[in-house]
């Protein structure tokens, strides 16, 4: 029994072969850290997690890459390019890398509450502009790129003709043709600049009123939004990996360039295997800024936002996101999220009144019917993960057995009822999935971590308070916690420890 997921590439389920076993590469897109993160972005980092602590499971050696977006020339499909980060540093009136320091730092809160294992490395944009310009300058080099006023382009129709003729055009991954894209290309500013209308932005020149800008041999300028992931990907994983992750809405454009680009200066397909989550809808709209309909992380926890009525558990969210396989669309809804509260919370239930119990089980006086579901459905966690991860399959056989669980509590079904090896592979089963790849908590231990996280956070607004000299603000900070028994101490290296009396 080997783990099969579903390639975009190939549009179909693959089994999965590593290319230097048991080494595996994996690089995911993370956030681009101009705000925070919210509620549709928590998907791919909780469907990601969980395929890396899989795969850890399954013995292999993982390096897990996923960068973090500080810097850049961000397209989006039909819509002007904006640096999304000097823009908001201006909003803020904050330094860029202020800007960027406070939202990581937000990001990995969230993370951390969700229970995620951070990354093996979590390379930045601005960290990585000389490898980006060395490899611009390879693109050109090899005749698929150009400069233009200062600005250099990957040369798309020049790519897709040599490439289709080897079998890789360029829409290999999303399925696009070439020529559907330019017809449905608006004209957008600097569009003259531009060979074709399909061309994208490997370097961009800074106007005058640009804030984060970088040397280079075309003058003064900042990175495209899509050669960062190519140059990091090269870097730490090598010309050729195993998986490339991400959101569905990045397969077009910013996948499909990344292939483009690395194609071009590997000789080769970056990634093997592409995987790419479905979206988290409301109303069946995509969550996001555009729409108008985002929740953020803080405020899921928290319960303030007009959508929500009442705040959710971390592990309540991360439960709600793994009942459903991750590349099937899923809608929010409130019904949806207290129903998974509830469920969790009678699985968790189940599972830590089972863990406590060493007199379970039988040699002698076994329900043979009994025993034999109770096995099949334990061993069948495994087979449906390595069904492309399906989560869902795995969480509906967990609640098959939570009335069977009960039911020996509450001793309607004899102790005896199961043989000991059941018993032992059932609480086994249960708690690898549950706690090692499911990652999920109960409410006393997400309680704590969310308490935790909320200091926390009040901890960097007081610092922030302080870096402006708003010292009053800083002191309400450390007064108010104080008056609720909570004692913070400042130390010399400028960090800040707390006491709970």
């Amino acid at each position: 029994m080997s783990l099969k997921v579903y390639n975009s590439l190939t549009r179909q389920k693959e089994e999965f072969k590593p290319i230097n076993p048991p080494y595996v590469g994996m690089y995911v897109c993370g956030p681009t850290v101009s705000g925070e993160s919210h509620l549709g972005h928590a998907r791919p980092f909780i469907t990601f997690d969980v395929l890396y602590r899989y795969l850890m499971h399954l013995g292999y050696k993982v390096r897990y890459v996923r960068n973090i977006t500080d810097a850049g020339h961000f397209e989006e499909e039909g819509r002007e390019a904006e640096d999304k980060i000097s823009n908001k540093a201006v909003l803020e009136k904050l330094e860029p890398m202020e800007l960027v320091q406070k939202y990581t730092n937000l990001y990995h809160w969230a993370m951390s509450q969700f229970n995620n294992l951070p990354p093996s490395i979590e390379p930045t944009a601005t960290g990585h502009i000389v490898e980006q310009i060395e490899m611009i300058k390879k693109i050109i080099a090899d005749g698929y790129a150009y400069e233009a006023n200062g600005s250099v382009y990957f040369d798309v129709e020049k790519y897709n003709t040599d490439f289709s003729a080897k079998g890789q055009p360029y829409g290999i991954l999303s399925g696009r043709v070439l020529e559907e894209q330019i017809e449905s290309t608006r004209e957008l500013d600097n569009q003259e600049e531009k060979r074709n209308k399909s061309d994208f932005a490997l370097w961009k020149k800074a106007p005058a009123e640009h804030i984060m800008r970088w040397q280079s041999p075309w003058g003064e300028g900042f990175p495209g939004w899509h050669i960062e992931c190519s140059a990091m990907s090269t870097k730490y994983l090598g010309e050729e990996f195993d998986i490339h992750g991400g959101g569905m809405d990045l397969q077009f454009p910013h996948h499909e360039c990344e292939i483009a680009q690395s194609t071009v200066c590997n000789h080769k397909m970056p990634a093997r295997y592409w995987l790419h989550n479905n979206m988290i809808t409301i109303n069946g709209k995509k969550m996001g800024k555009s729409y108008g309909n985002q929740i953020m992380l803080s405020q899921m926890f928290s319960g303030n936002h007009p959508l929500l009525d009442q705040p959710y558990a971390p592990s309540t969210i991360r439960f709600f996101i793994l009942q459903s396989q991750y590349r099937s669309t899923l809608d929010f809804s409130n019904d949806a999220l207290q129903g998974s509260e509830k469920a969790l919370r009678r699985l968790m239930e189940a599972f830590e009144w089972l863990q406590q119990q060493d007199h379970i089980g039988s040699t002698g006086q076994v329900d043979p019917a009994l025993d034999e579901k109770v096995k099949k459905l334990v061993t069948e966690f495994d087979v449906f993960m390595n069904d492309d991860l399906n989560t869902a399959k795995v969480i509906a056989n967990m609640f098959e057995l939570v009335p069977i669980i009960n039911s020996i509590k509450d001793k309607h079904i004899p102790a005896g009822a199961l043989h000991t090896d059941t018993v032992s592979l059932l609480k086994k089963q249960l708690s690898v999935y549950i706690l090692n790849i499911f990652a999920l908590q109960s409410s006393k231990t997400d309680n704590n971590n969310k308490l935790e996280g909320v200091l926390e956070l009040l901890i960097n607004i007081r610092k922030e308070a302080k870096s402006r000299k708003d010292f009053l603000t800083s002191d309400k900070i450390r007064n108010e916690l104080s008056a609720l028994g909570v004692q913070l101490k400042d130390e010399k290296d400028g960090g800040t420890n707390y006491t709970i009396q």
